[in-house]
């Protein structure tokens, strides 16, 4: 019900609520510092309990349009504006152990993973943070970590996010991605039958690029990953979302397009590109805007959905991939060139 503090839980006996103002925390962290966009979107610091913090996103979704309504000369896709409804991008860990060089999250290595309760109390504190008319609708499981890298605590989550006595999400709503850890994936498919959408950080269609820059492919490499996502419980008429950072110069080719047309061939999917966002560990950077567009025709021509996510929160460092603690101490310098 939105309700904290216990004293304002009057349909509760005075003794109860004597017991848990003395032996209860509702939330188990607190806002350190919020920065927001010219876009709206708004980047929370929090702190823990233990003094170590994780940030989350609140990204306002933009108004929808009647293509017959504008004017096509005029009018810019780019340029709508925010809407009522709330996209929140989550963390599951303090850090990150996955290494990928185009992510600030994993610059200081993996501090620790999140409680289930410290999940969900993401979403709880942004609810009270947000206007009135404003609704968190959709969830990501996107911010600091690797979701299935804390598997237990995250599907722990996932119940208290969907369930009827929980926050009663649709699991449609809710989108866990992950690098890749083929195990944990057959186990999601297993626990949730499906429902929680997937998505897949990909980057590559060549063992050797992927590997270069997702450590990850070294231990479940490509074959592994497609065979798992080959038998993903998918329901009937969805996809599994897969990302593809593009990065000028290591997997911006258009015969990368045409290999991971190739690739993904047998599997329901569709495909969110993502111009690399700039990280100050890494002299890596996005093809320019002509490359990208070209690079989504390929894949369109050869009858593979693709869609163009733009930044959002670019200049409060709050877009795909900047999430991190600056000021942290980093475990090692990020890969500066990638060789290919």
């Amino acid at each position: 019900r939105g309700v904290f503090d216990p004293e304002e839980m009057t349909n509760l006996p005075k003794t109860l609520r004597a017991r848990l103002t003395e032996e209860w925390q509702a939330l188990p962290l607190s806002v350190s510092k919020a920065h927001q966009a010219r876009d709206k979107t708004r980047k929370l610091l929090l702190a823990l309990p233990d003094e170590k913090e994780i940030e989350t996103v609140l990204i306002p979704m933009l108004e929808r349009f009647d293509p017959d309504a504008v004017d096509e000369e005029t009018f810019d896709l780019d340029a709508r504006e925010p809407s009522t409804t709330i996209t929140q991008c989550i963390s599951s860990q303090v850090g990150c152990a996955m290494g990928c060089v185009f992510c600030a999250s994993g610059v200081a290595g993996l501090k620790r993973h999140l409680s289930a309760a410290e999940i969900v109390g993401q979403v709880l504190l942004a609810r009270t943070l947000i206007d009135e008319n404003e609704r968190i609708r959709n969830i990501v499981f996107m911010g600091m970590g690797e979701p299935l890298h804390n598997y237990d605590q995250v599907a722990r989550a996932l119940v208290l996010l969907t369930h009827p006595d929980g926050l009663n999400l649709s699991k449609r709503r809710v989108t866990l991605s992950t690098s890749g850890l083929v195990p944990e994936i057959d186990r999601l498919g297993r626990d949730f039958g499906g429902q929680v959408a997937l998505a897949i950080s990909l980057h590559s269609v060549s063992d050797e690029r992927r590997s270069a820059i997702m450590p990850i492919n070294r231990k479940h490499n490509l074959r592994a990953l497609m065979e798992c996502l080959e038998r993903y419980p998918l329901p009937k008429r969805r996809r599994i979302t897969i990302e593809y950072t593009l990065i000028r110069g290591v997997n911006d080719s258009l015969k990368e397009a045409d290999e991971l047309v190739r690739l993904l061939r047998r599997i329901p999917a569709k495909v969110n590109l993502i111009p690399m966002n700039p990280i100050s560990e890494s002299d890596l950077g996005a093809p320019s805007n002509d490359h990208v567009l070209a690079f989504q025709k390929r894949l369109f021509d050869r009858g593979l959905p693709a869609f163009i996510r733009r930044e959002r929160g670019g200049e409060v460092d709050a877009a795909c991939g900047q999430l991190a603690l600056h000021g942290a101490a980093p475990r090692k310098k990020h890969l500066r060139t990638v060789e290919v």
